[in-house]
């Protein structure tokens, strides 16, 4: 505790203090903005990774918990707390934050906004994993989702930045109605009385919700949660999206505020609403298909580097909600460690495009002959980048996806065989087409203006991303044991 407040609290306050602080900060005091971003993200990196190393798989309740009373009447709480589902998440939150800060060097107008709304996002996005409360579960979503439009809209980058901002910001506001529907209709159907997550899920526990209120209290999340993490056929929005994004929205964006929906759907609509879930546990698991299927077969034929990330990082996300549809401990478990890999990876994958757009000025793959020999740092990370992509063993993506394919297999093993072709030939495809394209052949004349990554601090948050990585990759259990026990407390399982 630290002035009455945990490490956690101070976590998630203190982006959003400094944000407010850099609002009465004069604008002509340019630097002070990114140099304010890098130590506030920096200080919350290295308290987060402390909380995932302290973190004890295991143990029972929550851990670095908080709680206050906000609205007393509706038993509001500002109520925070780590478990297996969300440690992880918030750890990998905390590096994006801080390398999404480093690679905001390309922003050189309007500093001040820009950073005030990075923190806030910042401040959001983990606050949304840290909350226990409905309530704050939600505002703090929407927090960092706001920012998020007016990054692109504002900094974006291309002919279609308007139109991406605009489509965006349609779909993810439908989602967030849809969503805001089937939580307030899971908590009047509930009649706790109550917002607290921990105390709503005893409460359904002893008291479920009747079958048929749970029949349409699923599909709204579903499709709410759905909308916000680009599930299939509601997708759209995303690759474009995130090609028009400044480089350190779509990090923060791609990487982490988009598992929110999928996180939701284990934290809220899988204990709370078991049997509406188990209803349309098949229409995720054919819905998904269309994400590693589909958008595998749209991401083969890009040409742009950003586009090509933004359709694989959507076919990504068809394993978590492979996963979920699996309904089994191996399936869950490897849910989240695809969420928690992909955040990594996804971030890595828009750091490494967004510094080779403000070099070259294009991210069209043909112009980008022979990286490797031109810029042997920057690309021997990407080479390992777009390894991971496919599933390359030492990496944790290939960890979870394994683990959801094994677990996925007894109750639909013809999707099972569907999504193993995605990973294993249209995901080798397009990532191998582009390791091909990119880092092999000959050095042509655009690509002898490009500059590799000299300086310590331009490599920063290429090391610290791809180190996690690995370190997941090659030591999996740092991360699945903290997992497996809740991932077993939301499928109601004895703890494994």
């Amino acid at each position: 505790m630290f002035f009455g407040l945990s490490i956690l609290t101070i976590i998630i306050l203190l982006p959003l203090l400094a944000a407010l602080v850099l609002a009465f900060v004069p604008r002509e005091r340019g630097v002070l903005f990114h140099g304010v971003a890098l130590v506030v993200t920096g200080v919350v990196m290295v308290l987060g990774a402390g909380l995932f190393w302290q973190f004890q798989p295991g143990a029972k309740g929550l851990q670095f918990e908080q709680s206050w009373i906000w609205v007393a009447g509706l038993d509001i709480r500002f109520h925070l707390g780590l478990d297996g589902l969300n440690s992880g998440l918030l750890f990998m939150g905390t590096l994006v934050a801080f390398a999404a800060a480093c690679a905001s060097w390309e922003i050189r107008e309007r500093t001040k906004e820009f950073y005030i709304l990075l923190l806030v996002m910042t401040g959001g996005i983990l606050g949304a994993f840290a909350a226990q409360d409905l309530f704050f579960f939600y505002v703090f979503h929407e927090l960092a989702l706001i920012p998020t439009f007016l990054m692109i809209g504002i900094w974006g980058r291309g002919e279609r930045k308007n139109y991406a901002t605009f489509q965006i910001t349609l779909y993810l506001v439908v989602g967030s109605l849809i969503l805001l529907v089937g939580l307030l209709g899971l908590y009047w159907q509930a009649g706790a009385r109550t917002f607290d997550l921990v105390e709503l899920a005893a409460h359904l526990r002893a008291r479920p919700i009747p079958v048929a209120a749970q029949a349409w209290i699923f599909p709204l999340l579903l499709f709410g949660f759905g909308i916000l993490v680009s599930l299939w056929p509601f997708h759209t929005w995303a690759p474009l999206g995130y090609a028009s994004a400044p480089t350190s929205t779509a990090m923060l964006h791609a990487g982490v505020l988009k598992k929110f929906g999928v996180y939701g759907l284990i934290r809220i609509a899988l204990p709370m609403v078991p049997e509406g879930a188990r209803h349309w546990l098949p229409v995720i698991a054919f819905l998904c298909l269309g994400n590693i299927l589909y958008c595998g077969l749209v991401a083969v034929r890009q040409k742009d580097l950003n586009l090509l990330i933004g359709n694989s990082s959507v076919a990504h996300m068809g394993f978590i909600f492979l996963g979920i549809a699996s309904g089994s401990l191996l399936g869950v478990t490897g849910a989240v460690v695809i969420m928690v890999a992909h955040g990594l990876l996804a971030a890595l994958a828009f750091a490494l495009s967004g510094y080779l757009h403000q070099q070259l000025g294009s991210l069209q793959m043909d112009a980008m002959s022979g990286l490797l020999r031109r810029v042997p740092f920057l690309g021997t990370v990407l080479l390992l980048t777009l390894m991971a992509g496919c599933g390359l063993p030492g990496f944790p993506n290939f960890i979870g996806e394994s683990l959801v394919l094994f677990g996925v297999w007894k109750p639909f093993p013809l999707v099972t065989i569907l999504a193993a072709w995605g990973a294993l030939v249209i995901a080798a495809v397009y990532m191998l087409r582009a390791i091909r394209k990119i880092l092999h052949g000959p050095v042509i004349e655009q690509g002898l203006a490009l500059e590799d990554a000299r300086n310590p601090w331009r490599k920063l948050p290429f090391a610290l991303l791809l180190g996690a990585l690995l370190l997941l990759g090659c030591y999996p259990r740092l991360l699945v044991d903290q997992v497996k026990p809740q991932a077993a407390a939301v499928l109601r399982l004895p703890s494994p």
